[in-house]
């Protein structure tokens, strides 16, 4: 879908209108609500439906880098299905779910498509894209391009000497308790997740380190969590700096390639041409499984682990209290004290993850707003229904059908 997309937006600035006419009624339609302008917190869900699947191809973005896939894809082999004791199309329908893709032991017993979406396209992450950054610093650690999670990110980063983040550690941003002032409120086009890639980058630094070096402290680093996408684009400002590669290269370098992706993916790039690292990798959902399944295995590609050894452990564990029983922060991942962890994304993106029962369920979607608490609920409690249809399987050897 996405191919034809690029292909069609590129045919209609060479050729004029004339072409829209030509195509079928689903294709005008998607392109019909095909959004203007940059601000995509405040897009109709029409223009996201038309979106989400092309975010790399629209002219009113910025442009991306190419994530590279390896000549070699590795197989998702089919397991037995997964009796599941839920109305998948209606939980699907009610989600507004794009793509979902569940692997148990690395097999797939359920993979289902919605909103004219499908496998062979790809699906923006918003924020899962932190938890593929988060990674790629377990690498640079690993790889001994940083020294220590102890150090200071201004010793990386140094635009930022001189401001707030002089006194924050490469520990403190992975798990947003650095304490300086951020506001993410999604429904506020004031807010500083709304206008910080819209800044002026000053005398060629990247445009979010000049936006956040001008922030202020409001706790002692260390002491307060809040949710900042900034400091996530600074995390891969950081491992760009680091490693003396661009992000998506090291990604592909690292995991993409070796880990026999069905397909490259793409990197939204800000203004001054980092990858957006707090969001918008555009891959197929079948990808953002293989991820999944990538983590759940301990992060080890060709029988060698890319991460230093106790990387995930801390990673994938509360680092960080946000105030909600049962759940936390910990490297750029949501944790469960079940020893579950998520990444999530705004508008219904996830890869949900549970080491214990080799679960993996990956999903794409566009829900009605950016945050929507009883979506998100109801997408915990179907997390839930599939950790009860796997201990069903193991319990008796089938695939766990319903009671």
């Amino acid at each position: 879908m996405k191919k034809w997309l690029i292909a069609i937006l590129a045919v209609l600035l060479l050729a004029g209108t004339g072409v829209f006419f030509s195509l079928d009624k689903d294709q005008r339609a998607l392109l019909a609500h095909l959004p203007t302008d940059r601000n995509v917190l405040f897009w109709s869900v029409e223009q996201r439906d038309a979106a989400f699947r092309a975010m790399d191809a629209l002219p009113v973005l910025s442009k991306a880098r190419v994530i590279e896939a390896g000549d070699k894809v590795t197989p998702l082999p089919e397991g037995e299905p997964l009796a599941i004791a839920a109305d998948i199309d209606a939980f699907m329908g009610h989600q507004r779910t794009a793509g979902m893709v569940i692997l148990v032991d690395g097999e797939v017993v359920l993979e289902r498509y919605g909103l004219g979406f499908g496998p062979e396209g790809k699906w923006t992450s918003f924020s899962v894209a932190k938890s593929l950054t988060s990674t790629m610093v377990g690498a640079a650690l690993k790889d001994g391009a940083i020294e220590s999670l102890d150090d200071k990110v201004s010793d990386y980063v140094t635009g930022l000497i001189g401001s707030a983040y002089d006194d924050v550690t490469v520990r403190q941003l992975l798990t947003m308790t650095s304490g300086v002032r951020w506001n993410e409120d999604y429904t506020d086009p004031n807010s500083d997740v709304a206008r910080f890639n819209e800044a002026q980058a000053v005398g060629g630094e990247d445009v979010t380190v000049s936006y956040m070096k001008t922030l202020p402290r409001e706790a002692p680093a260390g002491t307060k969590w809040v949710y900042k996408t900034g400091e996530t684009n600074l995390i891969g400002v950081l491992v760009s700096e680091a490693t003396g590669k661009p992000l998506a290269e090291y990604l592909s370098e690292k995991v993409w390639a070796p880990l026999g992706m069905e397909q490259d993916a793409t990197w939204l790039l800000g203004s001054t041409g980092h990858e957006i690292s707090g969001c918008c990798v555009q891959a197929s959902t079948r990808d953002f499984a293989r991820f999944g399944q990538f983590i759940a295995d301990g992060g080890v590609v060709g029988g060698k682990r890319i991460v230093p050894d106790d990387w995930l452990a801390q990673a994938t564990v509360k680092q960080a209290d946000i105030g909600v029983p049962g759940r936390g922060y910990g490297y750029q991942w949501w944790t469960y004290d079940d020893g579950s962890f998520a990444a999530q994304g705004i508008f219904g993106q996830g890869i949900f993850i549970d080491p214990a029962r080799r679960l993996v369920i990956a999903t794409n979607g566009n829900w009605p707003t950016a945050q929507d608490a009883e979506r998100a609920a109801m997408r915990g409690a179907f997390y839930a229904l599939v950790q009860q249809a796997v201990d069903r399987r193991n319990s008796t050897g089938t695939a766990g059908a319903a009671p």
